[in-house]
């Protein structure tokens, strides 16, 4: 065995791939990317990609040893976003804290929830690869951004052929992460404002209209294609210009409120079972494409080298191996979690129906996960929603089979046994939505399969360590809404989607779910699958469900940035067609949504670690309640996008 180590050891200080500086350098990033996620993600319920930020910073870092390669510095990347993404697990967890099962975060179990389903989130999505990867024509927005950004910041060999597009390739990122920067200090400073809203009555009901200025969104939306741009305006038509004004009629008050209050308890839950069907069409769609990349994979005993370099995966042994483990050690924590409670006397029942749930519903979710990443990136796919679904389903089994033969007083005790389960469930969607995006970076950049992803592993456990120890950190300083255990003195950090998924569990085992919303959403869902079928088979643009439940589902303030960039991107790629030069211009456009998306991804980390360490919500602001600061961030936003696409339009003239 110590043999086998050395062995291994050895052949990593060879390594221009994997190499244990790269796993190291990941992992400190991983550590710190996951910290400022858990602290962003509770406080705005919205957390920052890391793959793309990790890629410059490894670049920086790896360019001063003038040793480090293209899938060297892909590994840095694929270990820090394992770790940053893992953090989405502070949808979930918190709930544990703000029903009072728990008062804190118990480090060794908070640690393996993390490292147990992450882990299976990498294995399960394995098979997946060449169907959804190599197969695939899903965007992978995210994923090729980060190849291109690794690409422009290569050297020697690796570097691009064109002189004009190896020179200027490294400058316009560059220049998109000012630009973007630049944006991002204005609003940080308070001259100018993040976002615009506006609200009005339609005639008994309400509706409105609302974009934050974020560059890095316009990125996203040039990067996803107009098709999903479409469909996500789509999804916003149907909520603002249907949805909420039906549901608000007759109610009085402030609009801004009534208007998020029917969006938060209505909107949003018809968006989710528009997702879960468009979910569930997706997994039959992909049935045999998957089928037969896990035959594939069998038949070559892992994989093949293609096209030069190492395409395998892990072992399917490996792959099986691991799984096992990970899934009794899942039963041990479940068997723990119910021990000496309430729940004791169902003790063996809860574990295999909770291993059974995680193999079957985390098996599910990884294929549902990864496909969404492929259609609209990691940062940017609704994993809550996947959250959503989860406690849905697991709530009601326990509903079912468990319920009815215990007190009404242990109706606590099972929302907590539904949470703890779906905490699991939702690591494996988080790494499965992160393990194919990187992925497929690394298929464009000419990386090993089996390596990156035994990077993944290390970045989720990386990530898992310290995830704990900034949750306590945080809910002793402000705690959460809710928790009748909370001591802390500062206000209470809103952790909206934990606050909705732990309301979910409790309305289902309370008998006080709107079941109806959920089948609105579902019938939606049906009705965009038939118009997207009729139009793939008129050869015309396509509507994928997926995004347009999730233009339901999402905040218009998110979405509504992704749809002008998708329509930015399109105009942009029909004026440059005329160039005889469209190509290199296509992927100079590629190139400046990718800019935009490291300039603000990496000052949103670097302010989300101000704010925590000084805890102050706004730590940079020079001024504050400027009058002007909404048309200041309109007009600046506006010219910013203008300036940056017409200068990049040049940039092939020698």
């Amino acid at each position: 065995m110590l043999t086998t180590i050395r062995a291994f050891l050895s052949g990593l200080q060879k390594e221009t791939e994997l190499t244990i500086r790269g796993l190291l350098l990941g992992a400190a990033i991983a550590v710190v990317f996951t910290a400022a996620n858990v602290y962003l993600g509770l406080k705005a319920g919205i957390t920052i990609a890391s793959s793309i930020p990790a890629a410059v910073i490894s670049m920086g870092i790896l360019r001063a040893f003038n040793t480090g390669t293209i899938r060297e510095n892909n590994i840095v990347q694929t270990v820090a976003s394992a770790g940053g993404t893992l953090s989405a697990i502070i949808f979930v967890l918190p709930g544990l804290v703000m029903i009072g099962w728990w008062r804190e975060f118990p480090f060794v179990e908070t640690v393996l929830v993390c490292a147990l389903g992450g882990i299976l989130g990498v294995l399960f999505s394995i098979p997946l690869r060449r169907a959804l990867v190599v197969n695939s024509p899903l965007p992978y927005p995210e994923g090729v951004a980060a190849a291109e950004v690794l690409k422009v910041g290569a050297r020697g060999d690796e570097a691009p052929d064109n002189v004009l597009e190896r020179s200027r390739g490294p400058f316009i990122v560059l220049f998109g992460a000012i630009v973007a920067v630049g944006m991002q200090v204005a609003t940080y400073i308070g001259v100018a404002a993040g976002a615009f809203e506006r609200y009005f009555r339609v005639g008994a009901g309400v509706s409105g209209f609302s974009t934050s200025f974020s560059l890095a969104l316009i990125g996203a939306g040039h990067l996803v294609g107009i098709s999903v741009g479409v469909a996500m305006l789509v999804g916003v038509l149907i909520a603002w210009a249907g949805v909420i004004p039906i549901y608000s009629a007759g109610l009085e008050g402030d609009i801004a409120e009534i208007a998020g209050q029917t969006r938060a308890e209505k909107a949003r839950f018809i968006g989710a079972g528009a997702i879960g069907i468009a979910a569930i069409w997706s997994l039959i769609a992909l049935v045999m494409p998957v089928y037969q990349g896990l035959v594939a994979t069998l038949r070559t005993g892992g994989g093949e080298r293609t096209g030069g370099h190492d395409d395998r995966d892990l072992s399917v042994g490996l792959i099986a191996l691991l799984s096992v483990v990970c899934l009794i050690a899942i039963g041990g924590l479940l068997y723990n979690f119910v021990a000496g409670g309430e729940l004791a006397a169902f003790g063996w029942p809860l574990v295999i129906g909770g291993v059974l749930f995680t193999v079957i519903v985390g098996a599910f979710i990884a294929t549902v996960a990864g496909y969404m990443a492929g259609l609209i990136g990691a940062s940017n796919s609704p994993v809550s929603g996947i959250g959503i679904l989860s406690i849905v389903a697991a709530s009601l089994l326990l509903a079912i089979f468990i319920q009815p033969y215990v007190p009404p007083e242990a109706t606590d005790a099972l929302v907590a046994v539904a949470l703890f389960a779906v905490a699991i469930v939702f690591s494996i969607a988080t790494i499965s939505n992160d393990n194919l995006q990187d992925l497929k970076t690394g298929y464009l950049v000419g990386a090993s399969p089996w390596k990156q992803q035994l990077a993944l592993i290390v970045g989720v456990i990386a990530g898992s360590l310290v995830i704990p120890f900034t949750l306590n950190m945080l809910n002793g300083a402000y705690g959460f809404a809710g928790d009748p255990n909370r001591s802390a003195v500062a206000d209470p950090l809103g952790a909206p989607q934990a606050t909705l998924i732990s309301t979910l569990a409790k309305g289902v085992l309370n008998a006080q779910l709107d079941w109806n919303l959920i089948s609105y959403g579902v019938l939606a869902g049906i009705a965009v699958i038939a118009v997207d079928e009729i139009l793939k088979r008129a050869n015309l643009l396509r509507i994928p469900p997926m995004a347009v439940g999730i233009g339901i589902y999402l905040p218009m303030d998110t979405t509504s940035p992704v749809i002008f960039g998708a329509i930015i991107g399109w105009l942009y790629v029909r004026a440059v067609s005329k160039s005889t030069q469209s190509a290199m211009l296509e992927r100079f456009g590629v190139l400046l949504a990718s800019g935009l998306i490291v300039g603000e991804s990496l000052l949103g980390i670097f302010y989300a670690g101000t704010i925590a360490a000084t805890q102050n919500e706004t730590p940079l602001a020079l001024v504050k309640d400027f009058a002007l600061a909404p048309l200041v961030g309109a007009v600046l936003f506006a010219a910013l996008i203008a300036f940056s696409y017409n200068w990049v339009s040049r940039q092939a003239k020698g």
